[in-house]
């Protein structure tokens, strides 16, 4: 997650608030206000941006859900 705001270069912290587009430019609450809630660089609408709840040290301890595991048959019937 970017860490400045792309408009006024003011801070924002991983539990700042701070607004997104789809291709991640990032900007703060007043910036995003100021432009009418449209991203200037793509024209995408700017939505508030998703906090993190662990570090990425947790994250990575974690099995990732996208891993297909497949269950072995019982191909004994009888």
């Amino acid at each position: 997650m970017k860490d400045t705001c792309e408009r006024c270069a003011a801070q924002l912290g991983p539990t700042a608030d701070a607004v997104i587009c789809s291709y991640e430019c990032t900007f703060c609450p007043e910036c995003s206000e100021a432009m009418a809630h449209v991203c200037p660089n793509c024209g995408g609408e700017l939505v508030r941006r998703p906090t993190r709840t662990t570090g990425a040290s947790a994250i990575a301890s974690r099995t990732p859900g996208r891993i297909t595991r497949y269950l072995q048959r019982n191909r004994n019937t009888t």
